[in-house]
């Protein structure tokens, strides 16, 4: 599925506040006639978009998956759109079966703002050295502790991850693009490294101090956490 996650408290059901998978199961709980509970590959924070979530459901129903495809789209008023719906084995689990996860993250490096596409990336006036960020990706490359890259609020068992690719990379009418892919991510820590790196292309650090950042596993030490509307979740790989 992919949604704009501008109108949203993130995935994850609130009481009394919009979130993708508290539409989701009100949609698929009138289609289907029954209480249905979904779950997401991961959790996506408030104004965080994504083009290719996915979920899983289980449910009794003689309807086709394509039907129930149909249904959604059809009923949902919200930027919430399902672009494939198809059986699985039972055992199937869109979280604990995920190998890896790609985010990717926009920023628009000029002085003046745009007027159309605003939610969808972080508009950031300094010249941004996409050399000197980059080098920093390749201190990201490998198995790490991110603790530095974590925001309080989400404990884990472990903070350690592989990062299997991270770059940016210059697109037209002065955006960049940074791409991430990873085993997973711990809270915000995309954008917490994001920050961080526009630090290093503005010249406020230098790859060997984020290196530094990256190793001394204190949050304090990294930058700002950049905007939630510049992040898309791109893919979920099985």
């Amino acid at each position: 599925m992919a949604y704009d996650g501008t109108g949203f408290f993130g995935w994850q059901c609130q009481v009394d506040k919009p979130t993708i998978q508290g539409e989701l199961e009100r949609i698929l709980s009138i289609i289907l006639n029954q209480k249905i509970k979904i779950h997401g590959s991961g959790r996506t924070d408030a104004g965080v978009h994504a083009r290719a979530q996915v979920a899983h459901f289980r449910a009794k129903t003689r309807l086709a998956p394509d039907i129930i495809q149909k249904g959604v789209n059809s009923l949902m008023s919200a930027p919430i759109v399902i672009h494939d719906c198809c059986l699985t084995d039972p055992d199937f689990h869109a979280q604990y079966h995920v190998l890896s996860k790609e985010y990717r993250y926009y920023i628009l490096n000029r002085e003046t703002p745009t007027a159309i596409g605003r939610d969808y990336l972080w508009h950031v006036k300094p010249f941004l050295d996409i050399y000197t960020m980059n080098q920093c990706c390749e201190y990201l490359v490998g198995e790490h502790d991110f603790k530095a890259f974590e925001n309080t609020g989400s404990p884990r068992s472990s903070t350690v991850r592989t990062v299997f690719s991270a770059s940016w990379a210059k697109m037209p009418y002065d955006r960049l693009e940074f791409c991430i892919c990873a085993t997973g991510f711990l809270k915000n820590m995309v954008r917490n490294i994001v920050g961080t790196l526009k630090d290093a292309g503005t010249g406020r650090i230098n790859p060997e101090m984020f290196n530094q950042i990256l190793c001394s596993c204190e949050r304090p030490l990294a930058g700002a956490t950049a905007p939630a509307k510049g992040l898309f979740l791109h893919q979920v790989n099985y």
